[in-house]
């Protein structure tokens, strides 16, 4: 996980990246999942950008605490 978190290669950035596309697209598309109430279409890619940026901070927090606690 840590190398998932912290490696600046091309194939892991790739990886991160899909996996944070992946995640925004499932909860913009939580409405047809569930069937409860529904998104308008035209929020669906705003709510996938809002997602993604809210996740790559997220992930590269995780990635710097990892770094620390294993360095001591």
């Amino acid at each position: 996980m840590n190398r998932f978190l912290t490696s600046n290669e091309t194939g892991f950035r790739l990886l991160r990246t899909i996996v944070q596309a992946v995640i925004g697209v499932v909860i913009a598309n939580i409405d047809a999942i569930i069937g409860t109430f529904a998104i308008p279409a035209e929020w669906k890619p705003m709510i996938v950008a809002l997602i993604m940026a809210v996740l790559s901070p997220i992930m590269a927090e995780i990635g710097k605490h990892t770094n620390t606690e294993e360095q001591k």
